[in-house]
């Protein structure tokens, strides 16, 4: 028998470690390969880790609610292979850095309107995760406000789920009710004066039904929160290009049951297009670098993010890492599994982060082109519009002719700090020449 460490792993950029939620083994319970150990939970996201090897659970080094280092080990597995990395008896001493207390004082500098004083403090027994704290902070949410939310989670924890509904309930409840100040009025930061303009603004509107104020969720202001910063940060260029994807329509309708048929996988024409940008980033580097004061970081790894809609509406950014190294069947299974884990909200923190250029389908929309806006701190970003069929004048032999052809846009935002106009202009006319050329012979 041997004794192995399951460490932590890495949860993302800037990420140094994460709170565990709940145990999903006990010990003396047998552990596959890849089965699920523990939950844990970080101020972005919550998350399970598997295990790395198959056994026994041995040990236990962690309890609920303890505060784990990524790096470090949290488990202990008893194989019975030589093979397996032996590890002595781990004593873990715990410190007051390494748990969460009981007791979560944290002071939102929120000004309330109502009682024109700072919010209470958050005082409570109920274990908040850190993603639950950060939103409870942000929102200006006090003992009482916590203290009424009845959890869904384990041992009835309070999930993300749970406070962001109490929230938007919570912001629709009349003022001349006798509740805690509305979220609208906690949220805004502003002089004080300017504030109770909006309130006695908002209560006119209310009284005639016309208008309806909603405050924005956390991820809508994450969202713009990035965008502002890219547009302040970023000298902002765009150009267009019109491609013919004639051919590129005609092999996938061609193909794409014959695909599913064989791989058991969606053939989109998103894995297409990715494969043509990661092609185009392999002959210009600069556009997968980032900007660092007056320093350029040219990066290796062509790491694709591409924009992809979450349960409430908002969008977010799954990776697809080392992109030009996969082949369109491996591009067919990370588009699908990440599209379809972001519809769930099952994205892990990794799977996020380290995007080194990005793609936004505005043609998901109808949408024809757009001037899609950097995800800093990358330096570019490349919209693809909708397929239209339409009439196109086409020279063959020496003589124009019309005929009726696929054409989509392309629309290549870049930071002019960086990229100038000839190589931005030139990287999606290439993108473009490798989508009009695409070879009609391809097996799949």
């Amino acid at each position: 028998m041997a004794l192995v460490e399951i460490l932590l792993p890495a949860m993302g950029e800037g990420i140094i470690e994460a709170t565990l939620i709940s145990w999903m083994k006990n010990e003396g319970d047998a552990v596959s390969v890849d089965e699920n150990l523990i939950e844990v939970a970080t101020d972005k996201v919550n998350s399970e880790v598997p295990s790395t090897v198959s056994g026994t659970l041995h040990k236990k080094l962690f309890n609920d609610n303890d505060v784990i280092a990524v790096g470090k080990p949290f488990a202990i597995i008893s194989t019975s292979g030589d093979a397996a990395i032996s590890a002595p008896e781990v004593k873990i001493e715990k410190t007051e850095e390494t748990k969460i207390a009981p007791v979560i004082e944290e002071k939102v500098q929120t000004p309330s309107i109502v009682e024109n004083k700072t919010v209470e403090s958050i005082k409570t027994d109920k274990f908040l995760s850190p993603l639950v704290q950060n939103i409870a902070k942000e929102e200006g949410l006090t003992t009482k406000d916590l203290e009424a939310i009845i959890g869904s989670g384990k041992e009835g924890r309070i999930t993300k789920d749970d406070i962001l509904a109490y929230i938007g309930a919570k912001s629709s409840t009349p003022r001349n009710e006798t509740v805690s100040p509305p979220i609208i009025e906690t949220k805004i930061e502003a002089p004080k004066v300017e504030m109770k303009e909006v309130v006695a603004s908002n209560n006119a509107i209310n009284s005639n039904g016309d208008t309806n104020i909603v405050p924005m969720d956390r991820m809508r202001k994450l969202i713009a929160d990035h965008m502002i910063k890219s547009i302040q940060t970023s000298a902002h260029v765009c150009s267009f290009i019109e491609a013919d994807v004639t051919n590129m329509v005609a092999w996938r309708n061609k193909h794409k049951n014959k695909f599913k048929e064989k791989y058991g996988e969606n053939l989109t024409f998103t894995p297409i297009l990715i494969e043509a940008i990661a092609k185009a980033l392999l002959e210009f580097p600069i556009l997968t670098a980032s900007l660092d004061g007056n320093n350029i970081i040219y990066k290796k790894d062509i790491n694709i993010g591409m924009a992809a809609a979450l349960p409430d509406g908002n969008l977010i950014v799954p990776v697809i890492k080392n992109a030009d190294m996969l082949n369109m069947l491996g591009l067919a299974k990370k588009v699908n599994d990440l599209g379809a884990r972001a519809k769930k909200n099952q994205l892990k923190p990794d799977e996020i982060q380290g995007g080194t250029y990005t793609m936004t389908n505005l043609g998901s929309f109808g949408n024809l082109f757009g001037t899609p806006i950097i995800n800093q701190p990358q330096v570019a970003i490349l919209g693809v519009g909708a397929i239209v069929k339409k009439p196109v004048v086409i020279e063959t032999n020496g003589q124009d002719s019309i005929a009726i052809r696929s054409m989509m846009y392309l629309s290549h935002s870049y930071d002019h700090r960086v990229i100038d106009g000839f190589v931005g202009g030139t990287f999606v006319k290439r993108v473009a020449e490798i989508l009009e050329g695409f070879d009609m012979n391809r097996e799949i």
